[in-house]
């Protein structure tokens, strides 16, 4: 399948940061894929395998992301993103890791089983509305629950004017819900927890034949089938990122895509007598008020201060190591310039 440039994504966004001389003599890619050494990516010519010279890395580089390629197949430039998913990094070391670029719609996947989480699917949603992309939450095995319903309210209460589709990702009317929401031109990405269903909805949409695996009946998870990032064609359609389950999903810099998710507790923390309340007992405490009037889910209360902790302190962490790295630059620099002049003498 030979696909245009516009198919792939290809905008006025991207073409407007490129010099009309230097298209020349580099090519507009996609990239679909991120290796330790190499990049894969699609272009106006079809599938293509680029290196990335020094000072760039792989690392600095995300499935959907818009490059420019020279002859040589050398990566010579990354543009700017109209959206981008990007977590802190599993473990200890606080630094950034890229999910995916330039993504519309972020198709937030759970089952209706023991998996649905409405602590994780708040947590996706924040990291949607962080990126710059339109949420959808996609509830898959309805058809195995008597009341799948049920689970579409429950998802739909979690924010205002939440789009929450309910699917069975082996019926076709079910699957061209997901695909309406990537007409050509556009990207979509999937992402949840393993054992979701991610990968039997990427098989129905691009007729893949990736690997799936069944989901344990003690606790309805499952094991990690998808093990990279890819982005793949959906026929027919636009395009779609898939992702491996994550078992951690920090968030970073997200106070405002959070309360945006919440926005029903930050309206009333606005109306709170002290700015800086901190709605644990504090006289004059609207969200307090509304605890206890029965109108705000304590719940859902503590979900979204747990959600704001945890950004404030992963921030406030990844400052500081770009801090460490901005002086630990400035000071190979010196030492440079100090060889340098001795050198001179």
């Amino acid at each position: 399948m030979t696909l245009s440039l516009p198919d792939l994504g290809w905008s006025a966004f991207f073409l407007g940061q490129c010099d009309a001389d230097a298209l020349a003599h580099v090519s507009p890619c996609r990239l679909t894929g991120i290796h330790r050494d190499r990049v894969t990516a699609l272009g106006a010519m079809g599938p293509r395998t680029l290196t990335v010279p020094p000072p760039q890395t792989t690392g600095d580089l995300a499935v959907g992301d818009w490059v420019l390629a020279d002859a040589e197949s050398r990566v010579t430039r990354c543009l700017a993103r109209q959206s981008l998913l990007s977590r802190r990094a599993a473990g200890r070391e606080a630094r950034v890791q890229l999910i995916a670029a330039n993504v519309d719609a972020l198709f937030v996947t759970s089952s209706c089983s023991a998996d649905f989480n409405p602590a994780r699917i708040e947590r996706y949603l924040a990291l949607a509305h962080e990126a710059g992309a339109f949420p959808v939450v996609v509830l898959t095995r309805a058809d195995l629950v008597p009341d799948p319903e049920s689970y579409r309210r429950r998802a739909e209460a979690l924010a205002r004017n939440l789009t929450v589709l309910t699917v069975d990702a082996h019926d076709p009317a079910d699957r061209a819900q997901l695909a309406a929401w990537c007409p050509k031109g556009r990207t979509g990405a999937l992402v949840g927890s393993s054992g979701a269903g991610k990968t039997t909805l990427l098989n129905g949409l691009t007729g893949e034949d990736a690997a799936t695996a069944p989901i344990r009946d003690d606790d309805a998870r499952g094991r990690h089938t998808t093990t990279g990032r890819a982005l793949r064609p959906i026929p027919g359609a636009g395009l779609l990122i898939d992702t491996p389950g994550m078992r951690e999903l920090g968030l970073h810099d997200a106070a405002e895509a959070i309360d945006a998710v919440f926005d029903d507790i930050a309206g009333l923390a606005a109306g709170c007598r002290f700015a800086d309340c901190r709605h644990s007992g504090e006289p004059g405490c609207a969200v307090a008020a509304a605890v206890d009037g029965g109108t705000l889910d304590p719940d859902r209360l503590a979900r979204w201060q747990k959600l704001r902790r945890e950004d404030a302190r992963t921030s406030e962490s990844l400052a500081e190591a770009r801090r460490r790295d901005r002086g630990f630059g400035r000071m190979v620099k010196r030492a440079l310039r100090d060889a340098d002049r001795r050198k001179g003498r």
